[in-house]
């Protein structure tokens, strides 16, 4: 979090201002391809996005990368200290766990629903748990929690021009057709992790199983049946996609262009795979340097844009809230992030 971020987003408290320094170091490590998308924001929003992705990827990676030597006994251990100090954090406004401190300030700052912080938990316990899923409904249920709610809380920091409640679903589907692009990416690392988040039905559809997926991870072979049941699944991903695509123009103008880039870089996803011939169980696909500074570039144009038809709208007197007025879920890193910080 650079000081301007916080200075902008009334963020004075050193302890505040140190926990969320820690959530943008976590989620310049992980998250690239949204850490990208979010410099594109207005410079007071970029605080509260990088606390609601940080702490989703610090319970991410209690579930899965935490410590190696941890078994899902001690994990699920963790994740319940996690989840304490989550309740207690958002009643108290408190805690010693700088991703919880920062996500209930932001919470508190923007009035997100703390059921949404809640149902994401339960979904990260279910992955120490779950390793398949039956049906595509069975893994969407899993996505209400661990995708959908994330666009949810996404939300009321991004604004929009039409009631909230009318743009929720397609911010929720918008979150699910990113963990879909995630989970056709990471067939091959998820397996080794003991999990397949193919629905199982539509794996059997193509004649493909487990085992038939540990072979071609183990032997680097390929297998004309997985490329099928992955073509399917790529374009039931798709699917989502146009299924959230509506919801980008419902948003307020100057955060469209942070979400439809962090839309074109994840939908680039599904074309990388097929690029490289569904070879998802051997290696990892991944978006071209190009592609994503140009992706970035056009991105920046709309701010700049959207904020020249920002500043010549007449202003309106602002209505009173109860909220403070100072208000602040991957790919490889891109090649644009210093042009992208300028548009603030």
């Amino acid at each position: 979090m650079t000081d301007r971020e916080l200075d902008a987003a009334g963020i004075g408290d050193p302890a505040l201002r140190a926990a969320y320094h820690h959530c943008r170091a976590l989620n310049a490590r992980h998250g690239k391809t949204y850490f990208l998308a979010t410099r594109l924001l207005p410079v007071e929003r970029r605080p509260a996005v990088h606390a609601l992705y940080g702490f989703a990827r610090w319970a991410d990676d209690i579930v899965d990368s935490l410590d190696p030597g941890l078994d899902a006994g001690r994990r699920g251990e963790v994740l319940g200290e996690l989840r304490r100090s989550l309740d207690e954090g958002l009643r108290d406004g408190h805690s010693r766990e700088p991703v919880v401190l920062a996500l209930a300030d932001t919470a508190r700052r923007y009035g997100i629903e703390h059921a949404h912080f809640r149902d994401f938990m339960s979904a990260m316990s279910a992955d120490l748990v779950v390793t398949d899923y039956a049906t595509y409904a069975d893994l969407r249920g899993y996505m209400h929690g661990s995708a959908a709610v994330i666009g949810l809380q996404m939300l009321p920091v991004l604004g929009t021009v039409v009631p909230r409640e009318e743009a929720a679903p397609y911010a929720a589907a918008l979150g699910v057709a990113f963990q879909l692009s995630n989970f056709l990416r990471d067939v091959g690392e998820d397996l080794d992790r003991g999990r397949v988040y193919l629905p199982a039905d539509l794996l059997a559809g193509h004649g493909v199983g487990r085992e038939l997926l540990r072979w071609s991870r183990d032997t680097g072979r390929h297998d004309r049946r997985i490329t099928g049941a992955l073509r399917e699944f790529e374009a039931l991903t798709r699917g989502v996609y146009r299924e959230a695509a509506p919801g980008l123009a419902m948003l307020d103008p100057v955060s469209r262009p942070c979400i439809r880039t962090a839309f074109v870089l994840y939908g680039g996803i599904l074309d990388a795979v097929a690029r490289d011939g569904y070879a998802v169980l051997h290696r990892r696909a991944a978006v071209g340097r190009r592609r994503r500074a140009a992706v970035a570039a056009d991105g920046l144009v709309r701010v700049v844009a959207a904020r020249l038809a920002a500043r010549r709208r007449p202003r309106r007197p602002a209505a009173p809230s109860p909220l403070p007025t100072a208000v602040p879920t991957a790919v490889r890193a891109a090649s644009c992030p210093p042009v992208a910080e300028e548009v603030a």
